[in-house]
């Protein structure tokens, strides 16, 4: 009697696999033998982009990488070109930075989950996960004008002052996040059905997730106690009160409470960052003051004649940075993202290299689906949470 597999591609076009990827798969039955990424469909070019942008130009690609996590990128390049230039923005610049990439991270979380559980069949959280994320976004336009792509964050600071208002209606989102997120846990947590789709699916073991460098709530729901919040601080998060939510056996079922307790503690950060920046001043200095840098205020324009030859030097050609090169990561809502620049002197970077975690989780699929059910491959999808426009960049 012979054995005979059959081979089944899932997408390009499927919704369930978030974007434009492949997913090749050999099945004996419903029993998945093998299991195949296989990306490329949105390429975009940006790592090689950069090389003919400055520095500044660059921001805005970052905020279509992992579109819904725009701040965590914006901030992971500008570490690395601050790193770079050896410069370190003024600590209100960096506790705001710190509110609204919490913040993001509960809009990155709440997008998963609601597009997770349509994934699995339940429509209904969809509705309650987008309401917060509205919120966020109307923070979003409230300091920079745009929804998704913010492109708030500068080389040095921001690009302009946070408004009138904002930590109110932050303080607000924050006080108010908690009871949202029970709604949650109360449609989901103990759903006999949920449970059924995600306790034991999609096991990736500590050892398999160190091997294969996964990373964010993947590695952490797996039981390996790393964040580089808390393990390689920036932006003053050592100074932040906060614990790191872990799962014990590694299936889809703890991802999914490794988010929602991430969630729960990204709220309790922020509140603490709206402290911090009204004891430092709910206006002040956004920006360091280097002018080989940052564009000066028009005042200093007018006043200084040092400011009025950087301005028209980095209106016209951008910053320049010492030889040299640098790599910095952030703990963005789905991992590590980090940015590796090397600089040639000039105003734009000879090579960017992205480390982005959707592209790096994505080599756990085959771990977390071979020998398992075929039905199983889309709640495995899900809990890696990745974007398309961050695996092919």
């Amino acid at each position: 009697m012979r054995n005979e597999t059959m081979t089944l591609n899932m997408g390009p076009q499927h919704p369930s696999t978030h974007g434009v990827l492949r997913v090749a798969l050999e099945l004996d039955g419903e029993t998945i033998v093998r299991c195949k990424p296989v990306i490329g469909y949105l390429h975009t070019g940006m790592e090689k982009q950069a090389e003919y942008k400055t520095y500044t130009q660059s921001i805005p690609q970052t905020d279509r990488m992992d579109y819904i996590s725009p701040m965590s990128n914006n901030l992971a390049f500008c570490l690395a070109v601050e790193k770079l230039l050896g410069i370190e923005p003024p600590a209100r610049v960096q506790a705001i930075r710190v509110l609204l990439t919490e913040l993001t991270r509960i809009s990155s979380h709440v997008v998963w989950m609601g597009t997770h559980a349509i994934d699995l069949g339940a429509l209904t959280v969809f509705w309650y996960t987008f309401r917060e994320r509205e919120k966020i976004l109307s923070i979003y336009e409230q300091v920079s004008g745009a929804r998704m792509t913010s492109g708030y964050f500068r080389v040095g600071g921001l690009a302009m002052d946070i408004p009138a208002g904002l930590l109110d209606r932050c303080q607000k989102f924050v006080d108010e996040m908690p009871a949202h997120i029970d709604e949650y846990e109360r449609l989901l947590t103990r759903n006999p059905i949920w449970l059924a789709r995600t306790k034991g699916v999609a096991v990736v073991s500590a050892q398999d997730a160190i091997a294969w460098g996964l990373t964010g709530p993947v590695l952490r729901g797996s039981g390996v106690n790393w964040d580089l919040r808390r393990n390689e601080p920036y932006s003053g998060y050592e100074t932040y009160d906060f614990d790191v939510p872990l799962g014990s056996r590694g299936d889809a079922y703890d991802r999914y409470q490794v988010r929602v307790q991430e969630m729960r503690e990204a709220t309790k950060i922020a509140g603490q960052a709206i402290r911090r920046i009204r004891e430092l001043g709910e206006t002040g200095p956004y920006r360091v003051r280097d002018f080989k840098y940052v564009l000066p205020e028009r005042a200093e324009v007018k006043t200084s004649m040092e400011a009025l030859i950087h301005h028209f030097k980095i209106v016209a050609h951008g910053f320049f940075p010492p030889v040299g090169e640098a790599y910095a990561a952030v703990e963005a809502p789905k991992g590590e993202l980090g940015f590796y620049l090397v600089s040639d002197g000039t105003a734009r970077p000879w090579r960017m290299k992205v480390r982005s975690p959707s592209f790096i989780n994505l080599q756990g699929l085959p771990v977390m689906t071979e020998g398992g059910m075929l039905a199983d491959v889309i709640a495995a999808i899900g809990s890696i949470d990745i974007v398309l426009g961050e695996v092919d960049r």
